[in-house]
């Protein structure tokens, strides 16, 4: 029985055998999305106006010209000056929406699992700062996604943070003194809705933006809900308060000191959601 025993067969390849790791897959960067329906009419609605502006104030030049030199080169001289400040409004808030937009897409960057998008994203934010000098030999040398963006998050963005906090509280202090001496609650609303404003305006120049009319609605529409509440929460504390205290001397200091206290605690939070729109590092978890 012993000689009719088969051996094992150990059959062996000299390719080398393929790793048990699963393939790293990158993701694909993301596609640009079409202009939206406003966007493509807006634009329309622009080019017409402009051009149609353009081809009369032409018209007007040359019909100026063939009176006489001098109103011929006035003429020139304003539509030139007026084209040109219209064309610079355009121009400055045309680049404010691209500096959010391009923010949004270094938090994206900053947030994707592919690690050479997140260093490139990381040393493309730290030299606009001013700290940037400092902080790119530091970035180079850790050369780590996880750890960069750690630095990132401790050191200028909490330094941004801290600093809209500050205006937040100033703006908070001149809140409760402007509620104090409105003599009527619309008015209270109207100086709140205001200072939130320039508070969110504030917060982006601390961030290297300027936004005009274009930029600032952006920036108002990614801090919409912290927006809102400042003055919707002052003024439904002073209709709670007022519909509750009968005495008007009590109606007068309690209503107001719990509008103010809402609206001053709104203005931090809102400082907190506007550095949160402006900043391009992601939260942590």
């Amino acid at each position: 029985m012993s000689e009719n025993r088969i051996a094992p067969r150990i059959e062996a390849e000299e390719l080398p055998a393929p790793r048990l790791e699963a393939p790293l897959i990158l993701p694909e960067p993301p596609e640009r999305t079409p202009w939206s329906t406003p966007a493509l009419v807006a634009a329309g609605a622009i080019t017409l106006v402009l051009g149609l502006s353009g081809l009369e104030t032409s018209n007007f030049v040359a019909d100026e010209f063939a009176r006489g030199t001098v109103l011929g080169w006035s003429a020139l001289a304003i539509t030139t000056v007026g084209f040109g400040l219209v064309f610079t409004g355009f121009w400055r808030e045309a680049r404010a929406l691209a500096a959010l937009a391009a923010v949004d897409r270094q938090r994206a960057e900053l947030a994707s699992t592919n690690p050479h998008r997140r260093l490139r994203a990381a040393r493309a934010w730290v030299r606009t700062l001013p700290e940037g000098a400092t902080l790119l030999p530091t970035i180079n040398a850790i050369n780590d996604p996880d750890a960069v963006l750690t630095l990132l998050r401790a050191g200028p963005a909490a330094a941004l943070r801290t600093r809209a906090e500050q205006l937040g509280k100033s703006a908070a202090l001149q809140a409760v003194a402007g509620i104090a001496a409105m003599p009527s609650p619309g008015l209270a609303a109207l100086f709140i809705a205001w200072r939130g404003l320039r508070l969110v305006r504030q917060v982006a120049a601390l961030h290297g933006f300027r936004p005009g009319l274009l930029g600032t609605i952006a920036l108002l529409r990614r801090t919409a809900l912290s927006a809102a509440s400042v003055a919707g929460a002052e003024m439904a504390a002073n209709a709670a308060a007022h519909a509750v205290l009968s005495s008007p001397v009590l109606q007068h200091l309690a209503g107001d000191m719990a509008g103010a206290g809402v609206a001053a605690r709104r203005m931090v939070v809102l400082a907190r959601a506007a550095d949160a729109a402006c900043s391009p590092v992601p939260p942590e978890g």
